[in-house]
């Protein structure tokens, strides 16, 4: 299984208020193969000597910055750390702490943003586009737990107790055999221990996926799946799923197949936003200015946020009023006013999207969804 640790929400709300005179945020590309991990190593290296430049450049003094450059040496110098890692690392440092989150998308760069707060917008985009996401290929005879990833090829988890068949589950040589010849209850004997096959195939599932966010698909056919559904326990398992067994089908067929499952997910919380967006337009509840939407986010108005992943507009917000003052070039005395916007919306309960560009309504860098109007 991928090595992977996402932010919760908690975790972002107290992330996205955070405050420190040297707050280092680095998003570095790794890899889950452990002997090709010394590049991103050297790279993390590398990394914190510009942070330690940036720093200097703003004026802060040397007890500060070698306590954040020790932060991220204590990391670089772990072997057992480096020996599981997943498709990006996300490292957040101050002086007095520092925060690791192994993520599953895979950057095509390494990022670098100091200030005195976290630049936290491609976790927003993790939060907003699953790239990582589990199949449970369920039938009569046989059941696999499939990891899929964006950027890597699907591989099986092997769950600890889990039956091997239905008729392993219900301790008989075939659920189809019914009790006696002349039992006319043979479709329901059937289903009875299917529903029990399906209960022990989630017992086994829970401590695997326990505390995990990723979205579970279900491959089965009927009535495998409906059973299964009845008596499910993980809260993240999608309503549409892979409606064929998948038997024959190899764990590369079913990434392929989950896909746009995973594909219209997000697009349904796009379309979603945008549809709130237009409802709302008209009433001044909606808008696509940068200044009128850190406005609302300061004052807790922000009900949904779409934010393009890609573009950092360097600058600063006003804590009290929200009044924007943008900057000609990034600083650790400037950060993204887009991303903190979205920690203001975040902070005060509001939904963030990070999304393409085209994705946005107007096309901008930002759509917000306002509670009410500001």
């Amino acid at each position: 299984m991928l090595y992977v640790d996402l932010p919760t929400l908690p975790e972002l709300q107290s992330l996205a208020t955070a405050r420190s005179a040297a707050s280092v945020s680095i998003y570095l590309p790794t890899t889950p193969h452990t002997q090709h991990i010394g590049e991103a190593r050297l790279e993390l290296k590398n990394l914190a000597r510009a942070a330690d430049a940036q720093l200097e450049d703003a004026g802060v003094d040397k007890r500060t910055r070698w306590a954040v450059e020790e932060q991220i040496a204590e990391i670089a110098e772990d072997d057992d750390f480096w020996a599981h890692q997943a498709n990006t690392l996300a490292l957040l440092a101050t002086p007095e702490s520092h925060r690791t989150y192994r993520l599953p998308t895979r950057l095509p760069a390494a990022q670098l943003e100091v200030s005195d707060r976290f630049h936290l917008k491609p976790l927003y985009r993790l939060a907003s586009q699953p790239s990582h996401a589990f199949i449970l290929a369920l039938e009569e005879n046989g059941v696999r737990l499939v990891e899929m990833f964006t950027d890597m090829a699907p591989a099986e988890v092997k769950v600890p107790g889990m039956p091997k068949s239905a008729a392993d589950a219900a301790g008989v040589r075939s659920i189809n055999q019914r009790q006696k010849p002349d039992d006319s209850r043979g479709s329901d004997e059937q289903k009875l221990r299917l529903r029990q096959y399906a209960r022990k195939v989630d017992a086994a599932l829970r401590p695997v996926l326990s505390g995990r966010t990723e979205p579970l698909i279900l491959a089965a056919a009927e009535p495998t799946a409906s059973l299964f559904r009845s008596v499910a326990t993980y809260p993240h398992l999608l309503a549409e799923g892979i409606a064929r067994s998948p038997a024959r089908m190899t764990e590369a067929e079913l990434a392929e197949a989950a896909r746009p499952v995973l594909d219209a997910l997000h697009a349904a919380r796009v379309a979603a936003v945008r549809a709130l967006f237009d409802e709302r337009a008209g009433s001044g509840r909606a808008t696509t200015d940068i200044s009128d939407a850190a406005r609302a986010a300061t004052f807790g108005a922000v009900e949904a946020l779409m934010v393009d992943i890609d573009e950092v507009i360097p600058g600063v917000v006003d804590d009290t009023t929200g009044a924007v003052t943008f900057a000609e070039a990034p600083s650790a005395r400037t950060y993204g006013v887009v991303d903190e916007i979205a920690g203001r919306v975040v902070t005060s309960g509001g939904t963030v999207l990070g999304v393409r560009r085209q994705d946005i309504p107007g096309g901008g860098v930002l759509a917000a969804v306002l509670r009410y109007a500001v």
